[in-house]
């Protein structure tokens, strides 16, 4: 008997939607997109793979862009249907996903001033939150609910809202459990220096600007971060609104619970610093996986996660290092389960299994590699992953590609 995956693949080539494949493996339907099942360790014709099947693919000429960057991914809780959210150089595309194989791009929020390379989401109460280093950006809050009644996409959106107590920023996080808004990134002449920036978005339609946080530190400036409410193996913070800043040269451990006094607990670096891009903490919240953006570059090793002890917050300690199998440079890298889905720029995306890295155990177990050309140490290719789908379904944003869906191969 079929498994289910192979039976639905069956019926979509019947109803001709996901086409039918030529001498290479490839797929190829009536748009001349390509995917294609992991065989021989080459997807859709082109994409060198491990364990991962190309589902569906969105170019940018589709999207009427020049480049893609980040993304994120939004289920709505009516349906369960999910959507991808790819942050382009001109604005952010809305992606329904829910025929994975079939998926259809349904337009896309404009920049709120100039195009830029660097624009950054997060999804919070059904809203997607968007900031950009474009010149006096702000903040566009859009309702992704609009997207449950586009009749005739793509369509051109306008932002609900546009929150401009800042002007650009390089990123954006939330704390999904507390409500608030972090961007980070922002103009290094502001009072927080690039720090994190708070903005209440409880009422996700009308953000309110509450504070900053300026780093005890030696770097305030903050690339990228996580806020987390603390439950881990440091019980002096249970409890707590932790940030972990990547600030270029460290990481900064800071309690933000009260947004009038945040409080720097600790910092900490390590050897061969590049650039401390963008880390996540293990669900266990014990270990936080770095990436550093510059080291592959400038000192010239294989792909470079670095591992860090937090069991306390006040003492933070190095673990490990993981070398990844190409020279490419790492970027963001998200944490589900006991594995860590890294944007690996040319590399493509690769997922490690994290589960025995008390022991300092770290394999990698399966990889898509979105740039075929090669895996050398630049910046092209995936920018970002987004593993946290019900359906397994993973996005990968690739800067020269667009949109790309995969998951991983079932027996």
């Amino acid at each position: 008997m079929k498994n289910t995956y192979t039976t639905i693949i069956s019926l979509l080539i019947i109803l001709g939607i996901f086409g039918c494949k030529n001498d290479d493996n490839e797929v190829v339907t009536d748009d001349q997109s390509t995917v294609g099942i992991c065989i021989n360790g080459i997807a859709g014709g082109v994409y060198p793979c491990n364990g991962l099947d190309l589902v569906s693919r969105i170019p940018l000429s589709e999207m009427s862009a020049n480049s893609a960057n980040d993304s994120w991914g939004w289920t709505d809780p009516l349906d369960n249907k999910e959507y991808a959210i790819v942050c382009l150089n001109n604005g952010t595309a809305f992606i329904d996903i829910s025929i994975p194989e079939a998926p259809v791009y349904l337009g896309k929020v404009p920049t709120a001033t100039s195009n830029s390379d660097w624009r950054d989401v997060k999804v919070y109460k059904d809203h997607a939150f968007i900031v950009s280093e474009a010149s006096s950006h702000g903040m566009q809050v859009f309702d992704l609910t609009r997207l449950r009644n586009v009749t005739s996409p793509p369509e051109t959106f306008t932002a609900d809202t546009r929150f401009t107590g800042f002007g650009s920023a390089h990123n954006i996080v939330i704390n999904e459990d507390s409500g608030f808004a972090y961007a980070v990134g922002t103009s290094r002449s502001d009072t927080y220096a690039g720090g994190p920036v708070f903005v209440d978005i409880q009422d996700p339609k009308n953000p309110k600007e509450v504070g900053g946080f300026l780093s005890g530190g030696n770097q305030p400036y903050s690339h990228d971060a996580q806020v987390i409410n603390y439950n881990g193996p440091d019980t002096d913070y249970t409890g707590k609104e932790i940030l972990i800043g990547s600030n270029e040269i460290e990481l900064v451990i800071a309690d933000i619970t009260d947004k009038n006094n945040p409080i720097t607990i600790s910092t900490i670096s390590y050897d061969n610093v590049g650039y401390a891009h963008q880390g996540w903490f293990t669900e266990n919240q014990r270990y936080f996986l770095l990436g550093d953006e510059l080291d592959e570059t400038r000192v010239g090793f294989n792909t470079r996660t670095i591992v860090f002890d937090f069991e306390d917050l006040d003492n933070p300690k190095f673990h490990m290092d993981y070398t990844g199998t190409t020279a490419s440079i790492d970027h963001n890298g998200y944490v589900k389960g006991n594995k860590l889905y890294l944007a690996n720029y040319r590399a493509g995306i690769r997922i490690l299994d994290i589960s025995d890295i008390a022991n300092k155990n770290i394999s990698e177990i399966s990889f898509f590699d979105s740039y075929p050309s090669n895996n050398n140490a630049d910046f092209n290719g995936a920018w970002n992953v987004y593993p946290y789908f019900n359906s397994g379904n993973i996005v990968i944003s690739d800067i020269e590609s667009g949109f790309l869906l995969v998951r991983e191969t079932l027996p």
